[in-house]
């Protein structure tokens, strides 16, 4: 036996944890807001609503700087798109707000979050609500098919502070009706619903003083106020909203569910703190 033979053998490579995806397309909205889609492994899978950790290689050979981002894409999209905000001395989106086709972004393995059908149980109509970017998940739940049979009706409520940051509004007002999957039924059951904060605006004011107000059940033609029997409501964007929207659901007798055990609303705690 030779001292080659006693030597240890070399320790395997360990895999990386992340995906290094090319930039497909970016699309700068404003000078705050942008979208960006990376080419989608092949082997990766996710539920409409999930989101997953986007970042970039660190500076001078330093950890990489990640960041939760909710999945625009439906499941079953061939591209990976997602909706940011442009933070220009955030550690990460002073970078990313730069890239350009071609260039490399490092996205995390596992998917995860509330967002999903599977955290809520049957209803008639489904709110989704966002502020901000907080539309991104929207972006991917309205444009699954299993959204579309298991509720007669979505609403999507986006506010924001001001009409250009209405980001997809022309998506989801005509364009998704084209969607060669759910167009027909988007169509036939989707309703759009932005409003603008500091802005002159049909629908002006936060989406909480609506509810509250009753304006957006006027406005839509419904019952006033949110109904465990039959509406379910998923909430992502600002702290505060998501804080006053889940106080007000409870108030009308609504119960947060989760992956684990479903209910009337959901909210994405990992964007909450």
């Amino acid at each position: 036996m030779t001292d080659a033979s006693l030597a240890p053998a070399p320790a395997a490579a360990k895999p990386s944890p992340f995906h290094s995806l090319k930039v497909l397309w970016v699309r700068h909205w404003t000078d705050q807001l942008f979208s960006f889609a990376v080419e989608r492994p092949e082997d990766f899978r996710f539920r409409s609503g999930e989101f997953v950790m986007i970042g970039l290689p660190g500076e001078d050979g330093g950890k990489p700087v990640l960041r939760a981002y909710s999945i625009a894409s439906p499941g079953w999209a061939e591209e990976l798109e997602f909706f940011s905000i442009k933070v220009p001395d955030g550690p990460l989106t002073s970078r990313l707000q730069t890239i350009q086709p071609g260039d490399d972004v490092l996205m995390g393995k596992k998917p995860t979050g509330t967002l999903v059908l599977d955290a809520l149980t049957g209803g008639e109509r489904l709110w989704l609500i966002g502020t901000g970017t907080g539309l991104a998940p929207w972006l991917s739940v309205a444009r699954d098919p299993d959204t579309y049979q298991r509720f007669g009706q979505v609403i999507v409520c986006h506010t924001v502070r001001n009409v250009a940051d209405l980001a997809y509004r022309d998506f989801f007002s005509r364009e998704i009706h084209d969607d060669p999957l759910i167009g027909d039924e988007a169509k036939a059951q989707l309703t759009y619903y932005p409003t603008v904060t500091r802005e002159k605006f049909e629908t002006p004011g936060r989406i909480t003083d609506r509810i509250k107000s009753g304006d957006v059940f006027a406005d839509l033609g419904l019952p006033i106020g949110f109904s465990p029997n039959s509406d379910r409501v998923m909430l992502c964007g600002s702290m505060a909203m998501i804080k006053e929207t889940g106080e007000l659901l409870e108030t009308y007798g609504m119960k947060e569910g989760s992956n684990a055990e479903p209910g009337d609303y959901v909210l994405e705690r990992a964007f909450v703190g």
